[in-house]
């Protein structure tokens, strides 16, 4: 899990994050201001998840931007730990907050592996 903890130091400056873990699952938390559902991606490749964001700046009528420090594009990845897999994920995302459940995953087989000469 250090990998995840060094991957939220990583974060763009726009974006704060959260770790949570239980016995069954981790919780990543993530405030990302401004996007919404349909503008933002998760995915899970190789035990990176993705995340792409972008959100707009609109200037309300009659004012014009003098300066922008807003980012527009936000993109990340995170490590997901070894017993994480991304499978079975479930995401949501309310007033900013994006919440990202990710179950653990266990073996619940014993398997012998035979050897032979």
């Amino acid at each position: 899990m250090s990998a995840l903890r060094e991957a939220l130091r990583e974060l763009p400056d726009a974006v704060f994050g959260d770790v949570l873990e239980s016995d069954d699952a981790y919780i990543l938390v993530l405030d990302v201001p401004g996007v919404g559902v349909g503008d933002i991606e998760l995915s899970v490749d190789h035990g990176l998840l993705s995340v792409a964001a972008s959100r707009t700046q609109a200037a309300p009528a009659g004012f014009e931007p003098v300066v922008e420090r807003r980012e527009t594009e936000l993109s990340f990845e995170f490590p997901l730990p070894m017993d994480a897999t991304g499978e079975d994920a479930e995401a949501s995302l309310e007033d900013g907050v994006l919440e990202l459940t990710v179950p653990k995953h266990t073996a619940t087989t014993t398997t012998t592996i035979p050897v032979t000469e």
